[in-house]
């Protein structure tokens, strides 16, 4: 079940309950029709099976960040992160080659 790159199946599926939690239009599942119902996060666990947690870990980290435009602070509060765990995870991520969100 997992891709070459499990981060973007896990970011798919992630996107969506981040646009629900934001209160955005959430990003539909490939393959679904646009007006159909988002997943539920019972519905979207299983899809990440096969998966690892650090990959999951990571694009919840940096969708999260993007979501808000970069600002490290209030990424951290929404994840239950210490603003250093934060600022620590970025630059593992960015030392890895990942694009990590600026503060806009």
């Amino acid at each position: 079940m997992p891709q070459d790159y499990p981060g973007e199946y896990v970011g798919q599926y992630l996107g969506e309950s981040l646009g629900q939690y934001f209160g955005e239009d959430p990003v539909h599942a490939p393959n679904v029709a646009p007006d159909a119902p988002p997943l539920t996060p019972h519905e979207i666990v299983p899809m990440l099976i096969g998966s690892t947690v650090e990959a999951i870990e990571r694009e919840l980290v940096l969708q999260t960040l993007e979501r808000c435009d970069g600002n490290r602070t209030h990424a951290a509060r929404l994840l239950g992160l210490s603003v250093r765990t934060m600022r620590n995870k970025i630059k593992q991520y960015a030392t890895s080659g990942a694009d990590v969100p600026s503060h806009s």
